[in-house]
Order: structure tokens, then sequence, then C-alpha cells
């Protein structure tokens, strides 16, 4: 029997004397923590509205919104096998441009966008947990519930990637089911010639925008079910040989997303009528009541979202948590965020710090539950990432002149300067067709964060002045 050999030096610590994060995520790991971030809430709430923009050609958006994702994730590709530390786009752009107001920036954008995302699900989980079990709850009592299920997040992410990553395979297959339930009754009314699938191929827009507007739109929202590629680079360094592992993981988990969300798309025109799709509030549970009105999905619903909305919530905090400690290590964010657990060997302090964000967050979200605000933060989401994903295709290129000392993946020439131009084109309020109220927030999210780059400039201005 072999012996347990104790930790290298280089293995357990890093930095100044502190712990390295624990590579603990393999192949099968990767792949359904990739999957389980893409798939979400955003799939069972958005093909409705979808639909409304584009009428039964839903699926194109999410093709296109799926090749725009594609193109992006070989930049991410390229420069996460080139650099496997935590902290991602906001350590790209750093690297290539050394301008400590834009890597803020990108870095406040990307964790605002995760922590934002995981408290609007975690207000999800109670008002679903709430229908679940029938429960005559007020806004109160499903705020207490959203904060103290933020509070699970934070115990469970403390505990560690490893418990954290193994409860990711268990909400990714409740996910899984949810869209396969979908998939499949869709398929037995479709084969019992029920369906009308000349809706599939059929355009219907509005008629203060032109198809092509149209299409740019709907793939403006589309893409909001798409992100969630970008968060797994963040988990680099707890992935074991990520130069080897995470090309291979990365294009199956888009391509297995990519696929179901097709697939959703058709079989949801091809089963109920456009303009009763584009008004339910539930519209996966219309396709599946109208193919089979004997199945008991109105019961099921609730607690499949409930487990969907969860998954995305414990994965957002991981990837912000991540994203601050590996920019905290960098030297960009304050030291205090790249302290690490020195027996669970987590970030503790950006977890703890993610955490009360969120808490703030949900709170203020609560208080105001129709508030317009609230339905506008998953396309201001979109907005902010796609602005960083064009950085990203950008940064790829300049850092084109860095030699890595080991081999990586290579994106091409072609690839990295046609994603910036795709995402630039999603971001721009003339193209994309969004509503100015995405601008507006965030416009606000962009200048706190330039208030907090200025706080944090002139409190490093004084340290040095006193060191001096």
């Amino acid at each position: 029997m072999s012996q347990t050999r104790p930790p290298s030096p280089t293995e357990e610590t890093s930095g100044a004397g502190e712990p390295s994060l624990k590579q603990v995520m393999g192949p099968g790991l990767l792949l359904l923590f990739i999957v389980g971030d893409i798939l979400g809430t955003g799939i069972y709430a958005l093909t409705g509205e979808i639909a409304g923009e584009v009428g039964g050609a839903a699926w194109l958006p999410f093709a296109i919104a799926f090749a725009v994702a594609l193109i992006t994730a070989c930049s991410y590709l390229e420069l996460v096998t080139k650099y496997p530390q935590a902290a991602g786009a906001a350590l790209y752009v750093h690297k290539a441009f050394g301008k400590h107001l834009l890597t803020f920036l990108v870095c406040f954008a990307v964790m605002c966008s995760g922590i934002t995302s995981a408290s609007a699900a975690s207000r999800a989980f109670a008002a679903n947990l709430s229908t679940g079990f029938g429960l005559d709850a007020g806004n109160g009592v499903i705020l207490l519930i959203a904060l103290a299920f933020m509070l699970l997040v934070l115990a469970v992410n403390l505990r560690g990637v490893g418990e954290s990553v193994k409860i990711n395979v268990l909400l990714t297959a409740v996910e899984l089911s949810g869209l396969l339930i979908v998939i499949l009754v869709s398929l037995y009314f479709i084969l019992g010639g029920n369906a009308d699938f000349s809706r599939v191929v059929t355009f219907e827009t509005a008629s203060d925008k032109s198809v092509f507007l149209a299409v740019s739109t709907a793939t403006s929202l589309a893409f909001f079910a798409m992100v969630g590629f970008e968060d797994s680079v963040n988990m680099a360094e707890e992935t074991k040989n990520p130069a080897r592992i995470f090309p291979r993981m990365m294009f199956t988990g888009l391509g297995i997303t990519g696929l179901i969300y097709v697939l959703v798309s058709i079989c949801a025109v091809a089963v109920v009528p456009v303009g009763q799709l584009s008004e339910s509030e539930t519209p996966l549970a219309t396709v599946v009541q109208t193919a089979a009105p004997g199945f008991p999905i109105s019961d099921l619903l609730p607690f499949i979202s409930m487990f969907a909305v969860a998954n995305s919530a414990l994965i957002n905090m991981l990837m912000a948590s991540r994203l601050l400690y590996g920019m905290g290590k960098q030297g960009v964010l304050p030291p205090f965020l790249a302290k690490v657990h020195p027996g669970r060997r987590t970030p503790q302090a950006a977890i703890v710090f993610t955490t009360v964000i969120a808490l703030g967050l949900i709170t203020f979200v609560s208080l105001s539950p129709d508030s317009p605000v609230v339905s506008l933060l998953g396309g201001t989401t979109s907005l902010l990432l796609l602005a960083v994903f064009a950085l990203v295709n950008v940064s790829v290129l300049v850092l084109r002149r860095e030699r890595a000392a080991t081999e990586h993946f290579s994106a091409g020439r072609v690839l990295p300067v046609v994603g910036a131009i795709t995402c630039l084109y999603l971001v721009l309020p003339w193209s994309s067709g969004r509503p100015s109220g995405q601008y507006e927030i965030a416009g606000v999210l962009l200048a706190l964060g330039l208030v907090l780059w200025v706080l944090t400039w002139f409190a490093r201005r004084k340290e040095n002045a006193n060191a001096g």
C-alpha cells in the first residue's frame, strides 16, 4: 500500500505564506459546473419573451447567442490555459492593458453581475418555495427566507469548493430533468401529429421593428441564458491540469446547453401558439400543460425552478468570491480579500465580503418587488458581461506578444476579432434594440465602481505617503 506524503509547500501555500486553493475539480465536475452555470432560470422564463420578439423562430436567437458565446469562449480558453489563475476577465484585461481603473471596473462589473444574479435567484428561490408548499407568505416572510437561503449558500461556500461543486451536480441534474420533461412531453405531442411546425419558421415582429432589429433584440435576451461559461475560468486554480481539461469541457458544456436550448425553443413554438406563449409568465409549464394536460407540471415546476435558481445562486457566489480573491492576490484590490482559511483552504474573506453585498441587494430588491428595475436586472447583467467579453476578445490579441512557458489553447487571429465585433453589436443601443433602462442601471453601477476605485486610490496614496 502506498504511503500518503504531506503536500509540499508549493502545493499548500502561495504568495506570502497564504495557503493555495485546493485542486479538486476533474473533467466531470468541471463539465457539470459549466453546464449547471449556463442552465438556470433564463431558459425557464425567457422563451416566451423571445417568441414575442421574433414569433415562431424563437430558436434562431438562441442559436445566434450560442455562436457568439462559442466564439468568445475560444478567447477565454486561450487565456485560461495561458494564465491558469483565478480572477478571469479582470486578470486578463489587467495583463493586457495594465490600467488599474479599467481593471477595477471590469472586476466590479463582473462581480456585480454575479452577485446581482445570485441575489435575484435567492428571492426567486424564496418565492418558489412559498408557491410550491402553498404558503400564504407575505413579502416580509419571503425576504427572511431569501436571506436565510443566502446564508446557507455562505455556509456551503465556506465549507469548500469540493462540497459546493458536488451540490452543483445534484442541482444541475434537477435543472436538466425539468428541461428534459419539456422536450420529451413535447415530442410525444409532436409524434401524435398535433403540433404545428409551420410556426417554427414564421417571423412575427412588432410593427416598429424590422426583422433584423427584432432578431438582435431577441438575441440580446437569449444571450442572458447563455452566460455562465465564463464563470468557470475563475475556478482555474482549483482545477486539475486546466490546460488539458478546460478546452474539451468548455466546448462540450456549451454544445450540450446550446442543443437543449434550441430543442426547447422549437418544441415550445410547435406546441403552443406564439401569442399564448409570449403572454405566459411560465412558458414551459404552458408547453407541458398543452402537450399533456394530465401531467402535474404545475405542481412540479415551482420545485424544479427552486432548485434551478439555487444552483445559479451557488455558482454565482462561487464565481464572485474567487474573482475577488484573485484580484486581492494580484494586488489590484485590497490584500485582505486574498485571505484563505488555513484548514478548508477556501477564500474566506472574499466569500464573506460578497455575501454581505448580496444580503444588502436581496433586501433592496425585496423592499420593492414590483419595481421595473428588478425586471431589467437580467438584461443589465447581459449588457455588462457582453461589454466585458468585448474587452476579453481584444485582450487575447494584445497578449499574443507574451509567450507562455507551456503549451496552451489558441483561438486564432480571426475569432477574437469577430467576437469583439459581435459583442459590441449586442451592447450598442442602436443595434441591439435594448431598452434605455438597462443602460441607466449599468451607468449607475459603473459610476459606483468609479467612486470606489477613487477611494481605494486615495487610501493607497495615503499609505504610501505614511510609509515614506
